[in-house]
């Protein structure tokens, strides 16, 4: 037998060698206003007195760059969300957020909750369930925030 040929080491890489990321900040923070609505200042807002500038790095090249890339559409990336922050658990806040934003553009309960359903088997079934506690107690609290049909019709008259 003969010995395996030695590996070489791969070229250095340059800037030259990379497609470029753009980063849009603009667009960024119309996407984030679109996703998360007024939900997302409660969200961001805090940070700066805390870590300035942390805020807007987040929005301009999550919102601004990632999310701007082709390939997939935000539907997708939502549930990818979804996905990630069940699994990685211990970040109750962020999925709660991400729960919101899905529903805001369009996803069901029946599907974000199935989201979390399909994932027991890969990141196990503490993780899943404590998924579906955030997405459920996040259904409740937006039922809670929406009017019912009585209150609304009552501030329709009051305003006519």
């Amino acid at each position: 037998m003969t010995a395996p040929a030695p590996m070489t080491a791969p070229a250095p890489m340059t800037p030259a060698d990379l497609t470029p990321a753009p980063l849009d900040r603009e667009a960024g923070y119309a996407l984030l206003a679109d996703l998360a609505g007024p939900v997302a200042a409660g969200t961001l807002g805090g940070l700066d007195g805390v870590a300035p500038g942390f805020a807007d790095w987040i929005v301009t090249s999550l919102f601004g760059g990632t999310y701007q890339r082709p390939g997939l559409a935000l539907r997708d990336r939502q549930v990818a969300n979804l996905a990630a922050l069940t699994a990685l658990g211990g970040v109750e806040p962020q999925l709660a957020d991400h729960v919101r934003n899905s529903l805001r553009i369009g996803m069901t309960r029946e599907e974000i909750t199935e989201v979390m359903v399909h994932l027991a088997p890969y990141v196990g079934v503490p993780k899943a369930l404590a998924g579906l506690r955030v997405a459920t107690a996040t259904f409740a609290e937006l039922q809670q925030a929406q009017p019912t049909q009585q209150e609304q019709q009552s501030a329709e008259a009051a305003q006519a």
